[in-house]
C-alpha cells in the first residue's frame, strides 16, 4: 500500500525538480534572446536573401550578369581568352583574385580583381565576360578597403550576414561567437518547449480561437520547435565558416581534418606559376564530370589555386561538390574536398557549406533554409512580446501585494 501511494509523490517530486531546472534554462534563453535576438533577425533575413543570391543578382542586373545563348555555336571560348579579355578591361596593376564560372548557360563569366588605387586603399572590381564570345559585357566596383559598406546590394547583404559590416577580421570573429551563443539559445528553447506533462499535441500545435497572449506564446514555441532542425545546423555551419581556426581543432579531437585554405604552394628556385586555366584542366582530369564553379586564384608566392566543381556525381555519395587544391608551381594536387575518400571529420566539414546554403538537398533544402531565416525575426518579436507580457503580469501581482500590505 505504501508503494502504491508513494509513486505519485515521487513523480511529483521529479516533476518539481525538472520545473526548477527549467527556470534556469528559461533565464539563459531569455537573456540570450533579448541580447542577440535582433542580430538573429538580421542573420535570418539576410540569409534568406542569400539562399537565392544568384537569382536575385541576375534579376537586378540582367544586362550585366546574363547572356544570350547562341543558336548555332553554344561552346564556350577557351578560358585563357576569357581571362585575357577580363584583364584587358582593367588597369595593368589589377590582380585577378577569383572567378565565378557561369551557373548555367545563360549567365556571364565573373572575374574579380583587386586594384590598388592609393596608399593602403584597394578596390575590388567585378568584370563580366560573355563566355561564348570572350567579350566584356561590363564591370562594376564591388568594395573599397577605405569603406565598410559594399557598393552592390548582394555584396552588402553578404557582409551584413557574415560580418555585420565590421570588417573581415573583427566581424567574422564577432559573428562566429554570436553563432555559438545563438545555438545555445535555440537548444535551451527546445528544452523549454519539451512537454513535461506529456501533452505532445498541445506542444506541437497552435490553439484555435486562443487569446492574443496565448496565440503569441503558441507561435513562439511551435515555430521555434519546427525550425530547430534547420537552425542548429545552419548556425553551426556559419560558425565553422566564420572561425574555422577555432572549430577545426575541436573536430580534430574526434577525427582528422584538413582545411583547404591552409595549404600552401612551395616556390622553387626559379618560380614560374601555371595559369588558372591550366589549374582548371588539372581539376577536370581529376573529376571529369560536373561543372566548374568557384575558381580561387593564387595571388601570393605561397598561395594555391583552388578549383571547385558542382554536380560531380558518384554512386552512393550524396554531396556532388568537389574542391581541388593545386600547387601553383608544380600543378600537384595538394588536397581535395571529396566525401568518398575523406575522414569522418573531413566529410563533416564538406557538408557545412551545402547545409548553410540549403544546396545539400536541392530546392527543398534551399526553401527550408529560406523559410527558417524568415522565421528568425518572428521568433524575436514573439519572444519580446512574451517577455513583456510576463513582466507586465509580474508587475500587476507586485502592485496588488503592495496594495494589500498597505
Amino acid at each position: 500500500m505504501n508503494r502504491f501511494f508513494d509513486q505519485p509523490n515521487t513523480q511529483q517530486q521529479h516533476l518539481a525538480k525538472l520545473k526548477t531546472r527549467r527556470k534556469t534554462w528559461l533565464a539563459v534563453h531569455l537573456w540570450l534572446g533579448l541580447a542577440l535576438g535582433f542580430f538573429l533577425s538580421i542573420f535570418g533575413i539576410t540569409g534568406s536573401i542569400l539562399v537565392f543570391h544568384a537569382e536575385i543578382n541576375e534579376l537586378l542586373n540582367p544586362q550585366l550578369l546574363t547572356v544570350t545563348v547562341p543558336e548555332t555555336e553554344s561552346a564556350y571560348r577557351p578560358l585563357a581568352d576569357i581571362f585575357q579579355a577580363g584583364q584587358a578591361a582593367m588597369p595593368e596593376k589589377a590582380v585577378n583574385t577569383f572567378a565565378d564560372y557561369p551557373r548555367n548557360d545563360a549567365v556571364a563569366f565573373k572575374l574579380v580583381y583587386a586594384l590598388p588605387v592609393a596608399d593602403a586603399v584597394t578596390e575590388r572590381w567585378e568584370v563580366y565576360v560573355n563566355p561564348y564570345t570572350a567579350q566584356v559585357i561590363g564591370k562594376r566596383l564591388k568594395t573599397s578597403s577605405d569603406s565598410l559598406i559594399p557598393k552592390t546590394f548582394i555584396g552588402l547583404v553578404f557582409e551584413l550576414h557574415y560580418a555585420l559590416l565590421l570588417g573581415e577580421d573583427l566581424g567574422y570573429t564577432v559573428v562566429g561567437i554570436m553563432g555559438v551563443l545563438l545555438i545555445i539559445s535555440v537548444l535551451t528553447g527546445l528544452i523549454l518547449w519539451w512537454p513535461l506533462t506529456g501533452k505532445w499535441r498541445q506542444a506541437l500545435t497552435i490553439k484555435r480561437k486562443a487569446s492574443a497572449e496565448r496565440l503569441n506564446f503558441d507561435l513562439h514555441k511551435t515555430i521555434g520547435f519546427y525550425t530547430t532542425v534547420v537552425l542548429v545546423p545552419v548556425l553551426f555551419s556559419g560558425v565553422y565558416m566564420n572561425i574555422p581556426e577555432r572549430v577545426v581543432p575541436v573536430l580534430e579531437l574526434f577525427s582528422p581534418v584538413t582545411y583547404r585554405y591552409w595549404f600552401q604552394s612551395h616556390p622553387p628556385a626559379n618560380p614560374k606559376s601555371i595559369t588558372l586555366p591550366e589549374a582548371v584542366a588539372i581539376a577536370e582530369q581529376r573529376y571529369p564530370t560536373g561543372r566548374p564553379d568557384w575558381l580561387y586564384v593564387a595571388t601570393k608566392s605561397t598561395d594555391t589555386y583552388t578549383v571547385c566543381k558542382d554536380g560531380v556525381a558518384e554512386q552512393g555519395i550524396w554531396l556532388h561538390r568537389r574542391c581541388v587544391v593545386i600547387d601553383q608551381y608544380s600543378g600537384k594536387i595538394l588536397d581535395v574536398d571529396d566525401p568518398s575518400i575523406g575522414t569522418a571529420g573531413e566529410v563533416f566539414t564538406h557538408w557545412q557549406w551545402p547545409l548553410h546554403s540549403g544546396q545539400a538537398f536541392g530546392w527543398t533544402g534551399r526553401i527550408l533554409v529560406f523559410l527558417s531565416g524568415l522565421a528568425c525575426p518572428l521568433l524575436f518579436v514573439t519572444g519580446v512580446i512574451r517577455w513583456m507580457q510576463k513582466r507586465k503580469a509580474k508587475n500587476r501581482v507586485h502592485a496588488r501585494a503592495c496594495a494589500g500590505e498597505s
